[in-house]
Order: C-alpha cells, then sequence, then structure tokens
C-alpha cells in the first residue's frame, strides 16, 4: 500500500528519525569520486523526502579536514572543508567517512586528530574509512564500525552493486538509506545513479595480464601517472624504468597488455573523464591539464572512442554538486 502522493508508505510514518549528521573527513588527494556518490546519495534520499508535506531534510553532509578550508583532491579540484573539530549537534545520529589521499598519512601522526576520531568513534553509529582511510584507524587502533543490519535481506552489493557507479562507501551510504527509509526508496536512487553514468575508457583497453608486472614496468607506469600533464616520450619512459627502449617496448607490452602509447592515451583520456564529472573547468584547461595541446584533440578522440563530445558527456555525468550544508 502507498500513500497519496504515490510514494513508499514507510515514508509518511511519524517514526522519520532526526537528523543524521555524515561527516566525511579528507585529506589532499583524497579520491573524490567515491566521496562524492556517498554526498549525491544523500543529497537524493533528502530530495525525496522533500516532495512529502511537512518533511525536513533527514541527512546532513560536512566536509571535515585537520585544518579546515582549502583541500585538493586526487584530480586537482578543490573542496573546501570545516575543521575535523568543528562544533556537531550532540543528539544527532552521527556516522563517519573516511577518505584516503596522501594527506591521510600526515594526520594518522596527528595527535589532535587521533584523540578526536577516538571520540567521534565512540559516539558515532558507524565508522567507515575509504581505500588509505583505514591507515588513520590503524593508527588509532581502531576498527571499522558497521551498522547493525536488522533486514536480513542479504548483501547490498548483490541486490545494487551493479546499479551504483561505486563500491565500499556508497554501499554503506546506501545501506543506511534503506534502513532509514525502505529497499524502494533505495532502489529509486540506485536507478537514478545508474542513469547518471557515462561509459569508461577502461573498457576500451583490453588487457590479458598473466602476472603483475615486473619491479622496472610498475616504475614506468607510475612515471607516466605523475607526469600526464607534460609531454612524454617513449625513450623518457623507458630511461625512468631503467631500460633500453627496444627492452622497454617489448617488456611492456607483454606484461601490460598494451603499447606504452595505448596506455598513456588510456590514462589521459580516463583523467579527462573523471575532470569532466568532478569539475566545472573548460574544456580546453582540461584538455592542457591532461597533456593535450586543447580541446580539439580532444573531442576527435571522444567521438572516436564514445561517439560523443566532451561537452556531452559531461552533461550526461550531471557531476554532482560540491556544495553541502554545514553547521
Amino acid at each position: 500500500m502507498e500513500s497519496d502522493n504515490h510514494l513508499p508508505l514507510q515514508w509518511s510514518k511519524s517514526s522519520i528519525r532526526a537528523l543524521t549528521r555524515a561527516d566525511i573527513l579528507v585529506a589532499d588527494g583524497f579520491a573524490l569520486p567515491e566521496v562524492a556518490v556517498v554526498i549525491e546519495i544523500f543529497h537524493k534520499a533528502n530530495a525525496l523526502i522533500a516532495t512529502l508535506p511537512d518533511r525536513h531534510p533527514l541527512y546532513e553532509v560536512a566536509l571535515l579536514s585537520a585544518s579546515g578550508g582549502r583541500i585538493v583532491s586526487s584530480s586537482s579540484v578543490v573542496v573546501w572543508t570545516q575543521r575535523f573539530d568543528c562544533h556537531r549537534g550532540k543528539d544527532d545520529k552521527r556516522l563517519l567517512f573516511i577518505a584516503g589521499g596522501v594527506g591521510v598519512r600526515d594526520a594518522s601522526k596527528d595527535e589532535r586528530m587521533i584523540d578526536w576520531l577516538c571520540r567521534q568513534y565512540s559516539s558515532s553509529e558507524m565508522v567507515q574509512p575509504i581505500a588509505e582511510g583505514r591507515c588513520l584507524l590503524d593508527a588509532a587502533a581502531l576498527s571499522s564500525k558497521c551498522l547493525s543490519d536488522s533486514n536480513g535481506d542479504g548483501s547490498l552489493h548483490e541486490i545494487y552493486g551493479s546499479l551504483t557507479p561505486t563500491s565500499g562507501a556508497g554501499l554503506v551510504a546506501l545501506r543506511i538509506v534503506e534502513q532509514d527509509l525502505g529497499a524502494s526508496t533505495v532502489k529509486l536512487i540506485s536507478d537514478s545513479l545508474s542513469t547518471h553514468q557515462a561509459p569508461s575508457f577502461s573498457e576500451l583497453f583490453e588487457t590479458s595480464v598473466d602476472r603483475p608486472p615486473s619491479d622496472n614496468i610498475k616504475v614506468a607506469v607510475r612515471w607516466m601517472n605523475a607526469n600526464l600533464t607534460c609531454p612524454i616520450s617513449i625513450d623518457a619512459v623507458a630511461e625512468a624504468a631503467a631500460m633500453s627502449e627496444r627492452n622497454f617496448l617489448r617488456r611492456f607490452k607483454k606484461e601490460i597488455g598494451m603499447t606504452p602509447s595505448d596506455y598513456l592515451l588510456h590514462a589521459r583520456l580516463s583523467l579527462c573523464c573523471r575532470m569532466l564529472g568532478e569539475s566545472r573547468l573548460p574544456v580546453d584547461k582540461i584538455a592542457r591539464h591532461c597533456g593535450f595541446s586543447d580541446g580539439g584533440p580532444l573531442s576527435k578522440l571522444f567521438r572516436k572512442y564514445l561517439s560523443t563530445t566532451p561537452t556531452a558527456y559531461r552533461d550526461a555525468r550531471k557531476a554532482v554538486p560540491l556544495r553541502v550544508s554545514s553547521s
């Protein structure tokens, strides 16, 4: 049975709980997509609740960092954060996500941060690390803290994993919404997220690697990834890997499953895709940041591999808004 507004009956009950505060602790170099999906899931849940009369948002998200202010993600997108020890409501349900990034190792040496994390841990209903965020929990001698699952309906990954553009933290956020608002709400959100997914270049370069690459090739891959914004020559990569150019080309193709040039194109186009979805920078600026001369060559490559343009790709992604409420 559903209410008159054709929304799940569970939403119209007076039992919808008080505000849930979801804090996301970030450090420089954090991976934005995983964080952005968590924000978007709670944003969509609030938007659905808002369609009911006399209902207020259920979730409030805040980005926190060690010092507050400007934090730069791994894809060079800037977000603004509050200090981790900012005041939060005492009576609200609290959730804590800990994003990774290069800066998290410095944070794990900050005694103030560790003390704060221990206090938050005891008062939070859930603590979920993302990637390197686990290092911070390890430094505090803590483990992830899961919500109790009283639904008994199986793994959320099995049910919604194929629909959502993320795993891990995104699926945890869906579980939270499911427990608060019901499975039908999660289905609506999952369907909405899946329609916003754009094609990925990851499937354009099939590899057939039988074993992990050697140390020299790993060095070459890391060097290319660190220099995507600069002109890169094969002899320079071979030199970085301490190999002759001929041996490097042969070994790279055998161990990675594609030529160095194809890998470099793959990496640059993947970076462009992330920046188009995560930022509002002009296409020309993104192209130059990713090692292309301007937006012209990038547009040709998008049409060749994805049958679309960078602008159309961005529109399809509907970049997740980064403005989140603060208190």
